[in-house]
């Protein structure tokens, strides 16, 4: 591709990835960075300044010297860390970051021990909105399953899909998580798995493993023709229910009809209770893809199966939890996740490419 003359900004891998969900049509109705009218309202009132349900802020930050070179109107190339020009943008508005209100806003606390905060606060000073037209996509180490919303809303089509359910993680399968999925099988047609392989936060599974664990779950346990197993390459920013609700947009672009939400949805380190990801969609009725609200699984002894307190009333002592973290802890010491709370084939997987 010809280098272009245009004035260069240099962006984080970070943005590539908005950029490039922004041309897609993953993040629509965005057609760029957003600008200042549309940054407030989001932090304000969860909707772009038309109305429209939009719960996280897509914003290209660059310092005050950067800033300081361009005016409303300018044309500007986006090049990514090798140098490269990925985009361009016009630009129509250029507006101070305010950290700390930003950070109250999106994730409901100022601490510093909140990754996305910490994270908001390592960001420049000066935001820039505009049009944003992609001349090049970013490398992706996952092109087969780097699905379009194009192409999985051919697929759902091609296999006769009206009703679909997206399940968004970060974490290998395990049975909880089997369960909430199972769930949502028995009430519609098919079933997006879409784990996010973006920036991550310290001591998750890396992406090959989550991926090559839900390649063994599937393949061993799901019916073929229900189940598409695709990834979404964007970072996580723990904004908890924000974050849950984005997420739900995010798959109605991609042609889902419903989005499972669990226990703690997109959330870190109890700063969120554990269900504020299933009400923070009773103030967003107009979202346009419906959440399927469930508890969060966990084994009971006494049943002999996973279950919620919605199907089982023993008490705690009969109960196994099942969580990421328990099983990140027994990985980590080298040892086999128990059947109760994740399957054999899975755990082979996780232990052979940890």
């Amino acid at each position: 591709m010809k280098k272009s003359r245009l004035p260069r900004i240099k962006i984080s891998e970070d943005t590539t990835l908005y950029v490039e969900q922004i041309a897609i049509g993953g993040f629509a109705p965005l057609d760029g960075f957003m600008n200042k009218e549309d940054y407030e309202s989001v932090l304000k009132r969860k909707r772009l300044a038309d109305g429209q349900v939009w719960t996280i802020p897509i914003n290209l930050a660059v310092k005050r010297s950067v800033a300081a070179r361009y005016t409303k109107g300018d044309r500007v190339a986006l090049v990514d860390s090798s140098g490269s020009e990925m985009a361009q943008m016009d630009i129509e508005d250029l507006y101070p970051h305010k950290r700390r209100h930003a950070a109250e806003a999106i994730y409901g606390t100022r601490s510093m021990r909140h990754p996305g905060v910490k994270h908001l606060h390592q960001l420049a000073d000066v935001m820039v909105g505009g049009k944003v037209k992609m001349l090049r996509a970013p490398f992706s180490q996952w092109p087969r399953y780097k699905l379009k919303p194009s192409q999985t809303r051919r697929m759902f089509a091609e296999r006769g899909w009206r009703r679909i359910a997206a399940f968004h993680t970060r974490n290998a399968p395990h049975r909880a998580h089997e369960y909430l999925q199972r769930t949502a099988l028995e009430v519609v047609d098919g079933l997006l798995i879409h784990p996010f392989v973006g920036r991550r936060k310290d001591g998750d599974f890396s992406s090959e493993i989550v991926i090559k664990g839900y390649k063994a779950l599937i393949k061993n346990y799901y019916p073929k023709d229900k189940v598409i197993l695709a990834c979404l390459e964007i970072p996580m920013t723990f904004a908890g229910p924000r974050e849950a609700a984005f997420h739900a947009i995010i798959r109605r672009n991609y042609g889902c009809t419903h989005f499972i939400v669990g226990r703690d949805h997109a959330g870190v380190g109890g700063f969120y209770d554990k269900y504020a990801a299933h009400r923070i969609f009773d103030e967003l009725p107009d979202i346009g893809i419906t959440p399927l609200k469930l508890q969060g699984p966990f084994y009971c002894r006494r049943c002999s199966r996973v279950v919620t307190e919605s199907s089982c009333g023993h008490g705690d002592k009969e109960r196994v939890q099942i969580s990421g973290t328990i099983i990140r802890n027994m990985v980590k010491q080298n040892k086999m996740p128990p059947v109760e709370i994740m399957r054999p084939e899975v755990s082979r997987v996780i232990l052979k490419y940890s």
